[in-house]
C-alpha cells in the first residue's frame, strides 16, 4: 500500500513538474505562439502535395521542403508585407489630418439628425472614438519586427514539420493520452477545422473585397482598388468587419457635402457587402468545410484575443476542440447511459 502511495506522489510531482516547465516555456515564447500556429496550418495545408513530391515522386525531402519554404514566402510572406506597408500609409495619412475627420463626423451626424430627429453623435464621442483608434491602429500596423520574426519561426518550424514528420507523428501519438481511434477523430477534426478556416475565411475576404470594389467604383470613390483591398483584408475582423473602411468613406463623402453618393455608398455596403459574406457560406463554403457561424464568430473573438493574426484559424479549432474533447471523454471514460437492467422495477 506504502509503495503505490509513494509511486502516486512520485507521479503527480513528475507531472506538476513537467506542466511547470511547459507554462514557463509558453510564457517565455508566447510571442511566438502566432508562427507556431501559421507553421502547423502551412504543414495541414500542404501535406498532401509535400508526401505526393517525397513519396510517389522520390524527391529529395530536403530540397522539397526548401521548394515549399520559398513558395510560402512568395504566397505569404510578400503579400503581407504590402498589404502592411499600404494600409500603414493609409493609416498615417489619416491620422495626420484629424480635423477633417472631425470635420466629417460631425457631417454625417447633423445629417442623420435631420433625418431621424435626434443627435447620434456628440462631441465626446467623436473625441473619444478618434482617440482610441489613434492610439491603438499605429501601433498595431508598426509591429514589423514581430510579424517578421514570427514569419521567420513559422518557416523554420514548418521545415522541421516536413522533414522529420514520421518521427514528429510517432512522438504526438504517444504523448497524447487518448486510445488510438479517439486521436484519429481529433487528428481528422483538426484537418476539417484547419482547412475550412484557412480557406474558408480568406475566401470569403476575397469575396467582400471584390463586391466592396465593385460598390466603390459604382459611386466614383477615388483608389476604388486600394479601398477594396482594405475592405477585404478587414473582412477577417469579427463584428466590425469591412464597416472599419468604408463607413470612413461615407463620413468623407458627408464631409465633401456630397450626401447622394454617402447614402447610397453606405447602404450599398450594408446591405451587399455586409451580407455577402452569409451568402458565401452557405454556398461555397459548405463544400469546404461546414462551420457553424456561431463557433466562427466566438472563435476568431478568442483567437485573435489569443493568438493575433493566427487566430483567425485557431479560434474557431478551440471552440470545436472543447466540444469534441467532452464527446471523446464520455467515450473513454464512459457512455452515462442507463442500462435497461437498471430501469426495470426491482420488484419485478
Amino acid at each position: 500500500m506504502g509503495a503505490i502511495f509513494n509511486n502516486r506522489i512520485r507521479q503527480v510531482l513528475l507531472l506538476a513538474v513537467i506542466i511547470g516547465l511547459f507554462v514557463l516555456l509558453v510564457s517565455n515564447l508566447y510571442a511566438f505562439v502566432p508562427g507556431m500556429l501559421g507553421a502547423i496550418t502551412l504543414y495541414i495545408l500542404s501535406r498532401t502535395w509535400y508526401d505526393y513530391l517525397t513519396r510517389r515522386k522520390h524527391w529529395n525531402k530536403v530540397f522539397t521542403a526548401i521548394l515549399f519554404m520559398l513558395l510560402f514566402i512568395i504566397g505569404l510572406g510578400i503579400p503581407v508585407y504590402f498589404s502592411i506597408d499600404i494600409l500603414a500609409s493609409r493609416v498615417n495619412t489619416v491620422f495626420s489630418n484629424t480635423q477633417d475627420l472631425v470635420k466629417g463626423f460631425y457631417s454625417i451626424s447633423r445629417s442623420v439628425n435631420e433625418f431621424i430627429g435626434f443627435q447620434v453623435l456628440t462631441e465626446e464621442n467623436i473625441q473619444h472614438v478618434l482617440s482610441t483608434l489613434s492610439d491603438s491602429v499605429p501601433g498595431f500596423l508598426n509591429s514589423t519586427i514581430m510579424i517578421l520574426a514570427n514569419l521567420a519561426m513559422l518557416l523554420f518550424i514548418v521545415f522541421f514539420m516536413f522533414v522529420h514528420e514520421e518521427e514528429m507523428a510517432k512522438v504526438i501519438s504517444g504523448i497524447i493520452p487518448l486510445r488510438h481511434r479517439n486521436i484519429y477523430i481529433l487528428s481528422e477534426e483538426t484537418k476539417r477545422m484547419i482547412r475550412a478556416n484557412a480557406i474558408g475565411i480568406p475566401l470569403i475576404s476575397i469575396i467582400q473585397g471584390l463586391f466592396a470594389t465593385l460598390g466603390y467604383w459604382l459611386f466614383d470613390v477615388p483608389q476604388y482598388g486600394m479601398w477594396g483591398f482594405l475592405t477585404g483584408m478587414f473582412a477577417f475582423f469579427p463584428l466590425v468587419g469591412t464597416l472599419a473602411i468604408w463607413l470612413p468613406l461615407v463620413i468623407y463623402e458627408f464631409s465633401i457635402g456630397a450626401s447622394g453618393v454617402g447614402f447610397g455608398l453606405g447602404l450599398y455596403s450594408l446591405i451587399v457587402t455586409g451580407n455577402v459574406d452569409y451568402i458565401a457560406r452557405i454556398t461555397l463554403l459548405r463544400k469546404i468545410g461546414d462551420v457553424h457561424p456561431v463557433v466562427t464568430v466566438l472563435g476568431v473573438i478568442v483567437g485573435l484575443e489569443l493568438f493575433g493574426f493566427w487566430g483567425f484559424i485557431f479560434g474557431p479549432l478551440l471552440i470545436s476542440y472543447f466540444l469534441l474533447l467532452l464527446k471523446i471523454y464520455r467515450n473513454e471514460f464512459g457512455t452515462f447511459q442507463v442500462t435497461a437492467k437498471s430501469r426495470q422495477d426491482p420488484e419485478t
